[in-house]
């Protein structure tokens, strides 16, 4: 029997016995660190797609200085909301919800800030937010994997008792960041690893697909919120940590499957070709959303070439008198979009059809 315990005891997952360090006064808390580590990487990755689909070099950052604050604001009142007990019910101290450090941040909550805080950033750049969404939705779950380490840190959020080799020690007796005796005697599961692993998981499938289909209109962003339920529900079903139930389950695992259902209605209903940016979207020289679409980029290369041809038509007729001057002055109507000062427009994809009279200059300057 000590046998077997024993080996069991090796096989598992030890828990760290510190989640704080000081830097002279100053106390460096592994939660945090994680969270700071989570939105480093996600805001890399998004601003590398973001790049790749017109925007301007770290664009990505006049969304984080919104998206962040408002998410992180909306994380704890969601977690405060949906288990009020530690802090309003009985023992409980109301200073407590302040104490973010301790842990205590909830996934919609964070989305739901994040998104406002990610809308007021669009309206500012006057980009669409589904832009911005789809960039995000690969690079999201990859935050919240390297964000659960700091759960693994604070030796919180585990499941039930098990007797799996890859059961996880607990320190139940955590003072400031510093855990007071011996880890329990009792395996549990390691929710924490479970989420990480699905999550990575989650933000290969979403760059996967969307790399194959080239998802628009935020629909890259629903399939990460669909993914992401899928796997949170039977996640949550394995935790013992305190919370509130209804009708046997709890209120996560509801959120979850509500908003996996919302989700799967927006990936089916909408539709429509993957936004990108044209160049000059932030300088205010662009229509409202400064977008174009994946349908426009040929009828775009299409005018780029009509553009050139008409050059060389109006170059070899220089000498020879002006008759190209209303072939030229056509295709500044119909080509790229340029306002005459440099400034590329947006090219939208539903944009009307050039006149016949356009497209006459252009036979002619062809024909020359």
């Amino acid at each position: 029997m000590s046998g077997s315990l024993s080996r069991v005891t090796l096989a598992s997952i030890p828990s760290p016995s510190t989640s704080v360090w000081h830097l002279w006064a100053v106390p460096i808390r592994a939660y945090a660190l994680c969270i700071i580590i989570g939105i480093i990487v996600a805001a890399w990755i998004t601003d590398r797609r973001m790049r790749a689909r017109g925007a301007a070099p770290w664009a990505i950052l006049d969304v984080v200085v919104w998206a962040v604050p408002l998410g992180i604001i909306g994380a704890r009142v969601y977690s405060v909301i949906t288990t009020p007990q530690p802090y309003f019910g009985r023992g409980g101290h109301p200073i407590d919800v302040l104490k973010i450090w301790q842990g205590g941040l909830g996934i919609w909550g964070a989305v739901a800030g994040g998104a406002l805080g990610a809308w007021i950033a669009c309206r500012r750049l006057r980009i669409p937010l589904s832009f911005v969404a789809d960039c995000l939705a690969p690079a999201l779950p990859v935050a919240q994997a390297i964000g659960r380490f700091g759960n693994y840190f604070n030796n919180e959020l585990y499941g039930r008792a098990t007797t799996l080799p890859w059961g996880l020690q607990i320190h139940k007796n955590m003072v400031d960041g510093v855990a007071v005796g011996g880890p329990d005697t009792t395996l549990y599961q390691p929710t924490f690893l479970y989420e990480v692993i699905w999550d990575l998981g989650v933000a290969l499938l979403v760059w996967l697909l969307d790399r194959r289909y080239r998802f628009g209109r935020g629909r890259a962003f629903a399939l990460y919120v669909m993914a992401y339920t899928a796997g949170r529900a039977w996640i949550e079903y394995l935790r013992i940590d305190t919370a509130n139930h209804f009708l046997g389950l709890r209120l996560n695992d509801w959120t979850s499957i509500i908003v996996f259902i919302g989700a799967l209605i927006y990936f089916v209903m909408v539709r429509g070709p993957r936004v990108d940016l044209v160049p000059g979207y932030a300088d205010g020289d662009t229509k409202d959303d400064g977008t174009r679409d994946d349908s426009a980029a040929s009828a775009d290369a299409d005018d780029s070439t009509t553009d050139a041809d008409s050059a060389d038509g109006g170059a070899a007729d220089a000498d020879g008198g002006t008759a190209d001057a209303g072939a030229d002055s056509a295709d500044d109507d119909g080509g790229s979009g340029d306002d005459g000062d440099g400034a590329p427009r947006p090219v939208d994809a539903d944009a009307d059809e050039p006149s016949d009279d356009t497209d006459a200059a252009r036979s002619k300057t062809r024909s020359r």
